[in-house]
């Protein structure tokens, strides 16, 4: 039986309340986009936490009686691609990496069977400027990530990451070598229908207890114990 550390392990990361916050910047650049790019003032807004977003646009247009269309889905995209390089500093600004994520990201980029990326609900263009603009983008493989624009249901990217990281480094991404990191229920569940692991942070609106009840492998308070975190990822600290 071959070596488990010479195999390379797959940790995807969630952005939104699990490594940063744009602390409501987020939420006015999403209704600024879907207003140009539909002509229409948004009303009624939806839900987005833990979703992809392809679901959030699909039912905010429902919601506003627009017909939805592969263009409109191509212009709400760019112009909320947009809207975020244009409000870079003032997301600097406002926002805020979380506590800890620097240091856990750098000391996992360190580990050479390791490949570290994000599994997340936003577009990667967005999610893109939301690391680079608190100096966290340099640390993952933006190649072998699952965005927004992939799928409409949040279980379904954990099976495009291991994918595109099969394919890139080779082997086989499957459950016991694939961890994702997040704070929601959502991500709990997108871990146990997607084939992965789960290390859930109570940094966002869920509590501890949500995240117990919800599933997770791994429950943490946060991401400021970098050797908790590594422990957390394998057997020992030592991946």
């Amino acid at each position: 039986m071959a070596d488990r550390r010479d195999e390379h392990r797959l940790v995807l990361w969630d952005i939104d309340h699990t490594l940063i916050e744009t602390r409501g910047v987020g939420k006015r650049l999403y209704v600024a986009a879907f207003e140009t790019a539909t002509g229409r003032d948004m009303t009624d807004a939806v839900e987005p936490t833990g979703r992809t977003e392809l679901a959030i646009f699909g039912e905010t247009l429902e919601r506003h009686g627009i017909e939805p269309s592969d263009e409109l889905r191509r212009q709400y995209a760019a112009e909320l691609a947009r809207q975020y390089e244009e409000h870079a500093d003032e997301l600097r600004t406002v926002g805020r990496a979380l506590p800890g994520a620097r240091a856990v990201l750098a000391a996992l980029a360190e580990q050479a069977m390791v490949v570290q990326t994000v599994l997340t609900g936003n577009l990667r263009a967005v999610a893109a400027t939301k690391l680079r603009v608190f100096g966290l983008d340099e640390y993952v493989d933006w190649a072998v990530g699952a965005y927004g624009e992939d799928a409409s249901e949040r279980a379904e990217l954990v099976a495009i990451g291991q994918e595109r990281a099969a394919n890139k480094y080779g082997g086989n991404f499957n459950r016991d070598n694939t961890v994702i990191i997040g704070d929601t229920a959502q991500d709990v569940n997108a871990a146990h229908e997607g084939g992965a692991r789960i290390i859930a942070v109570a940094s966002g609106r869920d509590t501890a207890d949500d995240l117990q009840r919800a599933g997770a492998d791994t429950v943490l308070p946060d991401l400021l114990e970098t050797a908790c975190v590594l422990s957390s990822l394998t057997d020992s600290p030592e991946i």
